[in-house]
């Protein structure tokens, strides 16, 4: 068995080296949060250029690009569970030992170092899938998939970007949307119906709030 620490000096080299160990691993995982999005922006910037650059590209290029984005934003909501982990980690130690080294407070919690050796024994996960979904569209995802739709109302809506040498006019009624929406044998009815439910749904999880729990109820700056 290794030798503990029998002096505060070793003790506080202890702590020392362990905060740095767990910003390496936080550091790690917001490197591939960051990855993730960066992935999910050129999915956009590619798929929009695709779609707007010809006439006669198909708008289910966009229904394609946004089926690729819900799929990068569940990979990235299951990264930030474990980033938020690590930081949780990180920011007891800044809050509870070195802020206290620096200015001293009476209200410090007494059990921090309890709770952080039973998270190290017992690693759970501080927030659901859900709540990291929410979070992720709040910062990013939501514009990237408002920005899909814009220019999938604009597709389905405009004769100049449907055929080659047709009007350059807006359609005037509902069923030339309507027609223009038919994806493939599906009628263009049932993908607008899909597309309005899919963002409902979007909305909902974007306004879903966890009342600023873990390390948001803690300062401003967070991701």
């Amino acid at each position: 068995m290794p030798p503990f620490p029998t002096t505060s000096i070793e003790f506080i080299n202890t702590i020392v080296h362990y905060h740095r160990g767990e910003i390496a691993r936080m550091s790690g995982w917001r490197d591939r949060l960051d990855r993730t999005s960066n992935w999910a922006i050129t999915v956009v910037a590619a798929m929009l250029s695709v779609s707007l650059s010809t006439p006669n590209a198909h708008h289910g290029v966009l229904l394609f690009a946004m089926a690729l984005i819900l799929l990068l934003l569940w990979i990235e909501a299951r990264r930030y569970r474990f980033f938020d982990v690590y930081r949780a980690r990180v920011r007891q130690l800044e809050r509870n030992y070195f802020a206290e080294t620096f200015a001293p407070v009476p209200q410090l919690r007494a059990d921090w170092a309890s709770a952080l050796a039973e998270d190290l024994r017992t690693p759970r996960f501080l927030i659901s899938h859900r709540t990291a979904l929410s979070r992720r569209l709040r910062r990013n995802y939501i514009w990237m998939f408002l920005i899909l739709l814009m220019a999938w109302v604009l597709k389905i809506s405009s004769h100049a970007l449907q055929e080659e040498g047709t009007r350059p006019e807006i359609v005037r009624s509902l069923h030339e949307i309507v027609g223009n929406a038919m994806l493939g044998p599906v009628p263009g009815w049932v993908v607008l119906a899909a597309v309005a439910l899919f963002y409902a749904g979007l909305g909902l999880a974007t306004v879903h709030t966890d009342k600023h729990s873990g390390e948001l109820a803690h300062g401003e700056v967070h991701v």
